[in-house]
């Protein structure tokens, strides 16, 4: 289908439903239309650089909006979780979080904008003797040893691609919820039990720092988390030290000026 109407359009989008009947559908690209967000809604009702639809794809298709390091030409073009926004001529850049009602973005810094973090949803044998690993955001990365298993998260840096770091899943790990109704609770992974049977799904026991154990399918959960980056030493030391009070000195000459006054 090439529209899509407003009653149909998934909830995160948080538009309102009785205003016009139809809404853009996002393309078809890394992610599926229940878990991403037109580029479109992004810029004109998420960030408000546009009034109209019309302004927000002149924006777009003027090459301003890099995603993932890439500028995305294309107004229907889906964003989705983990996703990195850039607007390098007004130096803005966001990164597309999971909060309690869906897709959020949230404000980061230019130095953090050269990674982000992708779950492995699956992984194949290829010609060669290599393995591929599918991952969530639709890329394909291949490496020669069979190290990762399916449901592990990597940290890989843009756009190369290269993995700076792996988290397994497993048991005290980070975790956050990414589907069904506790979406957007983060927390720790507790514990997995696994299926016994084939009518049984996989489940995770996630818990949260107030003190709550959720049990959520193995297939909501996305482990790790995002480090922000350490300021430099250059930048430690230009902070200006505080000033402090000096002390006044209680002398003889100190006692005698209050024995003055009395």
């Amino acid at each position: 289908m090439a529209h899509l109407k407003r009653h149909m359009m998934p909830k995160m989008w948080k538009l309102p439903r009785k205003t016009n009947v139809f809404v853009v559908r996002p393309s078809p690209g890394p992610h599926p239309l229940n878990s991403c967000i037109p580029l479109t809604i992004i810029v004109r009702d998420m960030l408000g650089y546009a009034d109209t639809f019309g302004e927000a794809k002149k924006i777009i298709s003027s090459g301003k909006i890099v995603v993932d390091k890439k500028p995305r030409k294309n107004h229907k073009f889906p964003v989705g979780f983990m996703d990195v926004i850039e607007i390098p001529e007004i130096k803005e850049y966001y990164r597309v979080v999971m909060g309690t009602h869906g897709l959020e973005l949230q404000k980061t810094t230019e130095k953090d904008t050269g990674a982000k973090l992708c779950r492995i949803r699956g992984k194949t044998t290829v010609k060669g003797g290599l393995f591929q690993l599918n991952l969530h955001d639709g890329r394909n990365i291949l490496i020669k040893r069979n190290m990762y298993k399916v449901g592990d998260t990597l940290l890989i840096s843009l756009p190369d691609q290269k993995i700076l770091k792996h988290y397994s899943f497993e048991k005290g790990v980070p975790a956050t919820i990414v589907a069904g109704r506790n979406i957007g609770i983060r927390g720790t992974v507790k514990e997995i039990k696994k299926k016994k049977s084939m009518l049984e799904k996989s489940t995770v026991v996630i818990s949260t720092s107030d003190g709550r154990e959720i049990q959520t399918p193995w297939e909501y959960v996305f482990v790790g988390e995002l480090e922000p980056s350490k300021p430099s030493a250059r930048t430690e030391k230009e902070k200006p030290a505080k000033k402090t009070e000096k002390k006044k000195a209680s002398g003889p000459a100190e006692k005698k000026k209050k024995g003055e006054k009395k």
